[in-house]
């Protein structure tokens, strides 16, 4: 059986052999890989108090730097490897990037994703060019029967993070930016299972040995920070940044976290909602919640970064479109710029109307109305009703509740 290559990285010589060759190998052009740009993100500076460059992974075919792993690793598999076809297990951007490497180089590629999949991500994996199987009910389900298979049909594994090839693809990324802006001071990278910030911190060392590295983990998922802190962080829950919500890192890729990087930080949902948000609405570029965790990072410790330059990578543009609505909403509402009104009234006719005169008068925009009369437990002369409100920002939506209390209406708004 042919299975993933099993190295130790932190022997130094071995991944710095890989990385030399994933080097030469990008030098004369990664396979259908996009060298994607670096761009200073001017927009966001004032929020973050430092100089910000980021790295727009979101552009590759497949809108992830899942890619460059893939590619590296397939390129490596021997003849007889290429021929007996390999296997992965993921529900996203690993399992597009094999299957698009996979199809270019010739070798017949099953994925395994698990059964809930979204439809529309299997037909895209299928697309590219996999064989799509569905099992188990979660991830680690999944992936255990892709290596059970792996076992039957004596096919080659493909790793996601735990293999110094695909950690070795991964880093590209780093020699990119720092060949583009060679004054960079800190790259602040995200962290699942550690293949991005593993092989980005071995190339950013060989380049620029005095550079800082950060990686960031969502808070429910702090497993590389346990490790990096020694502390006992419990693990679990449901994560906006699900493509680095893993609960155990790389047995290959931990003790080069360790050894490398300066510090391993966390963020909140409320932090990596913010980012996305920001990276959205001001420097006009689409990062789903794990791409967004080094700009988290960047906005909850500012005293860290201030003053620096700062090198961040969106890792990924594949956010669903529903979840992505929810995220923008709840930020106008955050800022006070949305916001529900309840008002009572009294059920007489031209109360509506009167309510509707007033918030027109102070320059508020009513998006959703909801009447409330059967199901209430007010006096049966007393109603209710919703109103969802748009307004500039927090004063603005303030003036427009001080008037319609200045007008005798019992109104409270809360953020949604």
């Amino acid at each position: 059986m042919t299975q993933a290559l099993k190295l130790t990285p932190t022997t130094g010589s071995v991944q710095d052999d890989v990385v030399r060759f994933t080097e030469t190998l990008r030098a004369s052009g990664l396979g259908g890989i996009v060298r994607t740009p670096l761009i200073r993100a001017r927009s966001i500076e004032t929020l973050t108090g430092c100089e910000v460059w980021v790295k727009l992974e979101n552009l590759q075919v497949t809108g992830s730097f899942k890619e460059r792993g893939a590619y590296v690793r397939l390129s490596r598999l021997d003849e007889a490897a290429r021929r007996t076809g390999v296997v992965a297990a993921s529900a996203g951007n690993h399992a597009q990037g094999v299957a698009r490497h996979g199809a270019a180089l010739g070798i017949e590629t099953t994925i395994y994703m698990p059964v809930d999949t979204p439809t529309v991500k299997v037909n895209a994996t299928r697309e590219l060019g996999a064989r799509v199987e569905l099992a188990g009910e979660d991830f680690d389900a999944c992936s255990a029967a892709a290596q059970d298979f792996c076992e039957t049909a004596g096919k080659t594994f493909i790793h996601p993070f735990d293999d110094p090839y695909v950690m070795a693809g991964q880093g590209t990324l780093a020699s990119e930016m720092l060949e583009d802006q060679p004054e960079l001071d800190v790259l602040v990278m995200p962290i699942g299972g550690g293949g991005l910030a593993s092989g980005m911190a071995r190339a950013a060392r060989r380049m620029r040995p005095q550079i800082e590295l950060v990686g960031v983990q969502a808070e429910l998922f702090p497993s590389t920070y346990n490790a990096f802190h020694a502390t006992k962080a419990p693990l679990g829950g449901v994560t906006l940044a699900e493509g680095i919500a893993v609960k155990s890192p790389g047995r290959a890729t931990l003790p080069e976290l360790k050894a490398l990087l300066n510090d391993v930080c966390l963020v909140s949902e409320r932090d990596i909602e913010r980012a996305l948000n920001l990276y959205l609405t001001r420097v006009r570029v689409l990062s789903e919640g794990a791409g967004a965790a080094g700009l988290a990072a960047v906005l909850a410790y500012p005293d860290r970064f201030r003053g620096k330059r700062v090198g961040l990578v969106v890792t990924g543009g594949n956010v669903d479109t529903r979840l992505l609505s929810s995220v923008l909403l709840r930020d106008l509402a955050r800022s006070s710029r949305l916001a529900r009104f309840r008002i009572e009234l009294l059920d007489v006719p031209g109360q509506l109307s009167a309510v509707s005169d007033v918030i027109s008068r102070a320059g508020g925009n009513v998006t959703d109305v909801a009447y409330h009369k059967t199901f209430s437990d007010l006096p049966a002369k007393v109603t209710y009703i919703d109103i969802s409100l748009e307004a500039q920002d927090s004063d603005h939506m303030n003036r427009v509740h001080a008037d319609l209390r200045a007008a005798g209406f019992k109104a409270e708004y809360a953020a949604y």
